[in-house]
């Protein structure tokens, strides 16, 4: 079976066999993807990481459809059942599906309706109707009444049972059913009656209806979760133009028609019997399955791509930084952080409600500021983020040295609370590791996002309805791929980072901290071999991605392999040069042919990446650091007028749109209809987390806390919050729409709205990271009398120029890093 699922696998992939089967044997020898990917393209024909994960994903459900296979074999074996042709019909199943439609009449099951009737001598009957409709039932039945069997009546009903049980067991019948009403049906859903008021955010679905194959992901979800909280009233309609179409299937299959004969009609009411108390049941489970698992896939596939935009996002790089978790009666934590992230002091100051200590708050931040050469303050986005953006602002005008960022602080409670950070940061406050963790985001977000769980990061949509199983699976995989696709510096990285190296777990990273803390920095890779448990097999995988920066050979700050360094070798030779002076010389390394270095171990894909690395050793594939800036005197939802342009930065990204932090503690939504003039069909397309965008405000909900947004500038508002050419934008059905505002909504194939697939924010799963909250808009500005003073207090630190003016709420630019 194994060459049959390579066989498979290579077809899907439309790659040769022989790539399939070594990237496999890699796989089970306990190669890693990244590892593959990077260090083995000549055996897997230069696979890439995307096909070998879907290779390996294939390869794990091509597996478990053999090992069911076998069972099912075993099982009718077992039972005396198993022919030729049977085994011939598992053998030839493609699909899980497929396997359990052609096992259903032989799967143990409870003592049915059928087998009592069968038990009871019925069966002949049943197959003498079915054959010969010229037979009278009620005469045929008489000759069966006895023992068990009251009347002609009785000897009916259960040839009936046994003909229903025939009917819904047909495999390519059931298939044919199956894929029939997967084509045609729809999905219908009703508001529960009282309902309306308690589930206003699944207002969109309280007169709905789709065909099953247009729903996309969030739709499906948002129904889905509508009906476990019983807003909602389900159901599956198969096809409203034909409603005998699969009457009629299930009769030409078993030559069941009406030509007058005695037995027609009793025939006919047992298919009509069949079809709707049985087979409608049994596709209606398996198309809500079906519609179940497409729309998680699509969710799971969501939340790995932004959470890989998210952890790939630009570092603001090795620069001493403040991070400002803010908060209003609690304070706001304050830790500064030097350029390699270690935290060098905490505060905690009051600057909002109800103490108002605004000055003091802005001399101790200057003062830090000033004390540890502090270049960029990152502020968290939670309650109070742009109160105490304001505060920064502040400082950033009486010390034009700074550079105010607003970062997400999503899962910086997560971090806070858990036993790594305990580790990490003994004795310190919980509330303060926040502000440390908001701080190390900014400089490295990769670095410091790897410490939380992925689930708690907030990029996904629906969450948690999904696989807890199939969703760690997946961002596990994104997290991996992204830090080996990076590189770690080996004498920096702290343990999280280290477990997600190819070929590293949990106790390999530990005992690598401990031997780095035990005997200083690593000077060379070959010195890893000296940390416990750390084998030529684990050596192998990792070593290509541990950088050791200004070690002892400069090939161990490259991702030059150390089993490729003879290579590198053969190359001075040739070259007559030395290995300082060939790394970055692009005009030697552009003269050399990767073909005279190819070998028996190293092929022409490996030597060309070697040259590659050699020009640019140690390059950061992540893009470069830039902010946006927040609009002045937009700070709250009610300062969003329709028309107004913003700059901003995407905080998510789901299939129906992308969400904007504008800064005003409601992210805006960009419906897909909203951001081109073309037709979009991935809203990745088009933007991802981390983007910083120029929008224009369609549309302002204050209530429902909703806000329009489009990347079309040139849109015309009109009076209701809608863009001109919206008109032309159909609603569901096609149906023009004029009862909402939103952000240009298309017809049948786009809806969303402002996240009105369940308004609880789940696209974005702010819920998840748990330290959000709401965004208070109130709290002591510090603009007025009292900024006078503040600027005094500041000179009298010694931390402004005597000559700065000490206005009352000036704010300097304000943003996102990424």
């Amino acid at each position: 079976m194994t060459t049959t699922i390579q066989q498979r696998i290579a077809e899907e992939l439309g790659v040769r066999e022989s790539q399939v089967t070594a990237a496999v044997d890699l796989l089970d020898g306990g190669a890693t993807v990244p590892f593959i990917a990077r260090y083995r393209k000549e055996a897997t024909g230069t696979l890439d990481d995307a096909q070998l994960r879907t290779l390996e994903e294939r390869l794990r459900y091509l597996r478990e459809l053999e090992e069911r296979r076998a069972a099912i074999l075993d099982s009718i074996r077992s039972q005396g059942k198993l022919d030729e042709a049977l085994e011939a019909q598992i053998m030839a199943a493609d699909s899980k599906a497929r396997l359990e439609d052609i096992y259903l009449p032989f799967k143990p099951k409870r003592r049915t309706k059928a087998q009592i009737a069968r038990e009871a001598g019925l069966e002949p009957l049943a197959d003498g109707l079915l054959a010969d409709p010229s037979l009278d039932p009620a005469g045929t039945a008489a000759a069966y009444v006895g023992e068990g069997v009251a009347d002609a009546a009785a000897a009916l009903e259960g040839a009936r049972a046994i003909l229903v049980e025939r009917f819904g067991e047909d495999a390519d019948l059931i298939g044919d059913l199956r894929e029939r009403m997967w084509g045609r049906g729809r999905l219908v859903a009703q508001v529960r009656e009282g309902k309306e008021e308690a589930g206003a955010k699944f207002s969109d679905y309280f007169d709905f209806s789709e065909p099953f194959t247009k729903l996309p992901s969030h739709r499906i979800l948002a129904m889905f979760r509508g009906e476990k909280e019983e807003i909602l009233t389900l159901t599956l309609d198969p096809e409203a133009d034909e409603p005998n179409g699969y009457e009629l299937r299930i009769a030409g299959r078993f030559g069941v028609s009406d030509q007058g004969r005695p037995a027609d009609k009793w025939l006919a009411d047992t298919v009509r019997w069949a079809w709707r108390t049985r087979i409608l049941v049994h596709l209606g489970i398996d198309l809500r399955t079906r519609l179940w698992q497409a729309a998680e896939e699509e969710a799971v596939r969501v939340f790995a791509t932004n959470l890989r935009d998210l952890l790939l996002a630009a570092p603001a790089g090795t620069r001493a930084t403040m991070g400002l978790d803010p908060g209003l009666r609690t304070g706001v934590k304050v830790a500064v952080v030097d350029a390699t992230g270690k935290v060098v002091a905490t505060e905690t100051i009051y600057p909002h409600e109800p103490k108002r200590q605004w000055d003091q708050s802005l001399a101790v931040l200057g003062r830090l500021a000033a004390e540890h050469g502090v270049e960029l303050i990152a502020i968290g986005n939670g309650t109070a983020s742009r109160e105490t953006d304001k505060l920064a602002g502040e400082l950033v005008k009486l010390m034009p040295g700074l550079t105010k960022i607003v970062v997400s602080e999503a899962g910086a409670s997560v971090y806070s609370a858990s036993a790594y950070a305990s580790q990490e940061l003994p004795g310190m406050d919980v509330s303060l590791r926040g502000a440390v963790s908001i701080a190390r985001r900014l400089q490295d977000p990769l670095a410091e996002l790897v410490k939380i769980d992925p689930k708690s990061i907030g990029v996904g949509q629906y969450q948690h309805d999904l696989s807890e199983i199939k969703l760690s699976r997946s961002l596990d995989a994104v997290v991996e791929d992204c830090v080996n696709g990076v590189g770690v510096d080996v004498n920096t990285a702290s343990a999280p980072l280290l477990t997600r190296v190819s070929g590293i777990g949990s106790g390999l990273a530990e005992n690598i901290v401990a031997h780095r803390d035990t005997n200083g920095p690593f000077r060379s890779r070959s010195a890893l071999k000296e940390v416990p448990r750390l084998g030529p097999k684990a050596f192998e995988q990792c070593a290509g991605f541990l950088r050791i920066p200004g070690g002892d050979d400069p090939l161990d700050a490259s991702s030059v392999h150390p089993e490729a360094y003879p290579v590198v070798r053969r190359m001075l030779q040739v070259t007559q040069g030395e290995l300082g002076t060939l790394i970055g010389n692009t005009a030697v390394l552009r003269s050399i042919r990767p073909a005279d270095f190819v070998d028996d171990t190293f092929g022409l894909p490996t030597v060309t990446d070697i040259l590659k690395e050699l020009e640019k050793p140690g390059r950061d594939p992540r893009p470069a650091f830039k902010t946006a800036t927040f609009k002045e005197g937009v700070e709250k939802i009610a300062d969003l007028t329709s028309g107004m342009i913003l700059e901003g930065v995407v905080t998510n990204v789901a299939a129906f749109g992308a969400f904007v932090d504008v800064g005003v503690h409601q992210d805006g939504l960009v419906h897909v209809s909203a951001m081109s003039n073309n037709f979009v069909k991935d809203p990745r397309d088009v933007v991802k987390p981390g983007d910083v965008v120029r929008v224009k405000v369609l549309d302002v909900d204050i209530p429902r806390k909703r806000i329009s947004l489009t990347l079309r500038l040139e849109d015309e508002v009109t009076a209701g919050g809608r863009p001109e050419r919206d008109g032309a934008q159909g609603g569901r059905d096609g149906r023009p729409r004029q009862d909402r505002g939103g952000a240009g909504r298309g017809g049948g194939q786009n809806r969303g709205g402002q996240n009105r697939d369940a308004q609880n924010r789940d696209a974005q799963n702010r819920d998840n990271a748990g330290n959000r909250g709401g965004r208070g808009a109130g709290g002591g500005s510090g603009s007025g009398s009292g900024g006078g003073a503040m600027a005094e207090a500041l000179r009298r630190a010694g931390l402004a120029d005597p000559g700065a003016s000490g206005g009352g709420s000036s704010r300097g630019s304000s943003g996102r890093g990424r």
